[in-house]
């Protein structure tokens, strides 16, 4: 099993050197890949739930330590991006896990290079979702106006920044949760939020108007998808009916109750539930 080094490190990719952090467990390493406006701490809750995973978890362009390196930015880009990561750690394959865009990101590091990942748990993501009501390519930043708010102000501490986010973006979090204040430190340099308005429109376009080669996948995928959306009863991105239809392409596929999108990896119960796919992953023969 390959050993690496814990802690942050960078690596080179077009346009600049982009950020990773390895968190040391005991598995063989998981290539965790974060959400269209996350960066790398989305997976504080994973790591509290199993501390045994042994993550590499990069912060993808236009994001955290990332935001130097801004575009052209798509799924596609962020793809071949990872396989310069697994290339700088010497990674043959390995098992991934991404979550909302990082699940679409997934699906195409899979399908572009299967040689180079053994399995993938898709969080919230991968498979084509339900589309917000009115969304065109025309008004994508419109659309995701509770994230381009953000990058208007300067914040004067992590607190205002959190009271901000969780009722507009996350509404069942706790803010209390030193995990959540830990996670949303990580946006911030000196007040102002790192993610790059356009990597992130560019982004959400090619998740919602892109291709999505799911249906190419050859690599066994687990599949978990939350009750609702962004909030207490709102549409899921995954309804029954596309739930019924992508499960025949999964070994698994979990629905978790009493969660939405957010909550899915940035609760105790998501986080779980995550855990749980990976542990199953990890448990199986590799077969090439």
């Amino acid at each position: 099993m390959t050993t690496l080094t814990p802690g942050p490190g960078a690596f080179a990719a077009p346009g600049g050197d982009l950020a990773y952090e390895v968190w040391a467990g005991t598995t063989e390493p998981v290539l965790a890949v974060h959400g269209l406006s996350a960066q790398r701490r989305l997976w504080d809750w994973l790591r509290t739930e199993d501390p045994d995973l042994s993550l590499v978890a990069p912060d993808l362009r236009g994001r955290g330590d990332s935001v130097g390196v801004a575009g052209p930015s798509s799924v596609v880009r962020h793809a071949e991006d990872l396989v310069l990561l697994l290339d700088h750690l010497g990674l043959d394959r390995v098992h991934v896990v991404g979550m909302s865009m990082g699940g679409f990101v997934a699906v195409h590091l899979a399908v572009r290079h299967p040689e180079r990942v053994r399995s993938l748990v898709l969080v919230d993501g991968g498979f084509p979702m339900a589309a917000p009501d009115g969304l065109t390519r025309e008004n994508v930043a419109a659309a995701f106006a509770d994230r381009t708010g953000r990058l208007e102000r300067t914040w004067t501490s992590v607190e205002e920044y959190r009271d901000y986010v969780v009722p507009a973006t996350a509404p069942l979090l706790d803010p209390a949760d030193p995990l959540l204040l830990d996670y949303l430190a990580h946006d911030l340099r000196e007040g102002r939020v790192r993610l790059d308005q356009d990597a992130m429109v560019a982004d959400a376009t090619s998740v919602f108007f892109g291709e999505t080669p799911w249906r190419d996948l050859e690599v066994p995928v687990r599949f978990l998808h939350a009750q609702w959306s962004t909030g207490r009863d709102t549409a899921p991105a995954y309804p029954p009916d596309l739930v019924t239809d992508y499960a025949p392409r999964t070994v698994e596929t979990v629905g978790v109750d009493g969660v939405d999108h957010a909550g899915t990896i940035m609760t105790p119960t998501g986080a779980a539930a995550v855990a749980a796919l990976l542990r199953h992953a990890l448990q199986e023969p590799e077969t090439r």
